[in-house]
């Protein structure tokens, strides 16, 4: 049985408990003592009127403030949850020690040697280990964590070699082994084929601002719909990741969701490409002719991004379409008829484009059933970090490196800046930022973003009047220039070397603020 007791740190009172475990003939087989006021005792079962007089013992010791029977010692719980763990990991796991041998062994990593937990434990791992020389990398004066393609147990594994370091009292670092792990050729093709087609629901979807919050619930109520939606934002907030959640969230996520941008392709192509082309339809086209996008995602969702960009006679086709579900490819006189639900993007004004003639009125009211509109960057401020800690991790993770940290100069801008280009210039911005970096801190330099605010050229017109007019121009600039990544007058001064009486008067005085 155990016993937990709660008391205080005081000199002499585990001396104590043990005195009455003397007195009793009790026999102790294990104790452990927990700095934050508690003390373990494994002792052998006791009947119950051993334990009737046992606990009020103990209570009556100075500085006991409670003892109760308890289900495992704290080293027994690690354990147990160490194994648990172990064994529910699909993954080969092994920690060896300095030599080479096998420490700790999970099932699927004993189950690749064809062997047992218990037989493997103190066998050297090279022994079923070739195209890498562990005890050669376990001898190196500071061995850096290696991913390497190897053969374990006979199998060609991508295989993860990770030191492990144990500190003394003084901090000095001593290599105590390291944790081989190792992922099937199977497993991680299925990993690599879940993050390429994504987990895009609604649900994954970061969204921390009340702005994105509240557009999530829109989305998951005109998701189940068949209606055509039409998905309004500037570039790069991501409007074709929001119209693939909406599918994945549908009822035809079981079938194709097929995106097309409509700006980029010329519009005899985006035509073919949209409705396909019939049998001989033009010099060189095969006798079978070819489907497109529409029969291609027949049950499923097309997605349009820049609709708004469609040539005339398509806006008449795809108008067809709407109504019917019917049209006819290319050079083909047979109709065909289809059931896709369509979702439509763009950054324009479609409204402005119908009264200026460049977009049919009809197809207008036809696409934007339900709509839904992507807010800015800039306007969803409480979403920049997450975010940037999200494409940070994903980025480094790629790149084989621990996850960088962002300064808090670094963060200050990222808060401050207005992103123009919106999610797409930060994820961008970072993955520049992360392969170039040396460190592990990213600071503002290495962002490398273009400047928002203006700056003061050196011509003529900026020499102009006399010399406190031209130093106060440049200070305003510079003021202007720095304040997104040092949005207080005490982080400001600091980078300038002033006080901060001095610039918070010099903001007021240029009227820089955060609302500017």
């Amino acid at each position: 049985m155990r016993l937990e007791i709660f008391c205080e740190d005081r000199p002499g009172i585990a001396r104590e408990v043990l005195d009455i475990l003397a007195e009793r003939h009790i026999d102790l087989r294990g104790i452990e003592v927990d700095p934050v006021g508690k003390m373990y005792l494994h002792l052998p079962d006791l009947s119950f009127d051993e334990l009737k007089t046992l606990l009020p013992a103990i209570r009556r010791i100075k500085g006991v403030e409670d003892v109760r029977t308890t289900a495992f010692m704290p080293t027994e719980r690690d354990h147990f949850e160490l194994a648990t763990l172990l064994e529910t990991l699909p993954d080969p796991v092994i920690s060896v020690d300095d030599k080479g041998r096998i420490l700790i062994i999970n099932p699927a990593a004993a189950k690749l040697l064809k062997g047992t937990v218990a037989a493997l434990q103190g066998q050297g791992l090279a022994t079923w280990l070739s195209g890498f020389n562990l005890q050669r990398w376990l001898e190196e004066e500071e061995p850096a964590p290696i991913t390497m393609l190897v053969k374990l147990g006979g199998q060609r594994l991508l295989t993860d070699f990770l030191p492990i370091w144990v500190s003394d009292e003084q901090g000095r670092q001593t290599l105590a082994g390291a944790v081989v792990t190792a992922k099937t050729p199977h497993r991680l093709s299925s990993q690599l084929t879940q993050a390429r087609e994504g987990t895009a629901s609604l649900d994954a979807i970061l969204a921390q601002s009340a702005v994105m919050k509240r557009l999530i619930r829109q989305a998951k109520k005109l998701a189940q719909l068949d209606a055509p939606l039409l998905i309004q934002g500037e570039t790069g907030t991501g409007k074709e990741l929001l119209a693939r959640a909406c599918h994945d969230s549908s009822g035809r996520r079981q079938k194709p969701f097929l995106a097309l941008n409509c700006a980029s392709l010329p519009d005899s192509v985006a035509e073919t490409e949209l409705f396909g082309y019939g049998p001989n339809a033009f010099s060189g086209a095969p006798t079978s002719g070819k489907r497109g996008v529409f029969e291609v995602a027949d049950g499923g969702t097309v997605f349009l991004d820049e609709v708004g960009d469609l040539a005339p006679a398509i806006q008449v086709k795809l108008l067809r379409l709407l109504q019917d579900g019917t049209f006819r490819r290319v050079g083909d006189e047979a109709e065909r008829k289809v059931n896709v639900r369509i979702i439509c993007s763009t950054q324009r004004d479609l409204a402005a484009l119908c009264r200026d003639g460049q977009f049919r009125q009809d197809l207008y009211y036809r696409l934007n059933v339900l709509s839904l509109a992507l807010a800015p960057l800039r306007e969803r401020q409480d979403d920049i970090l997450p975010l940037a800690e999200f494409f940070l991790e994903r980025h480094c993770a790629a790149l084989g490196r621990e996850k960088a940290q962002l300064s808090q100069a670094t963060q200050n801008l990222l808060m401050n800046y207005p992103w123009p280009g919106n999610v797409r210039q930060l994820e961008n911005s970072l993955l520049r930022a992360v392969s170039l970096l040396d460190g592990g801190h990213i600071e503002p330099k290495h962002l490398e973003l273009p400047s928002q605010t203006p700056s003061v050229s050196l011509g003529d017109a900026a020499l102009d009047g006399s010399l406190d007019e031209v130093m106060k121009r440049f200070e305003k600039s510079l003021l202007e220039r720095l304040y997104p990544a040092y949005p207080s007058s005490r982080q400001l001064a600091k980078k300038l070397g002033v006080s901060h009486t001095a610039i918070a008067n010099k903001l007021r005085d240029y009227g820089i603020n955060k609302k500017k």
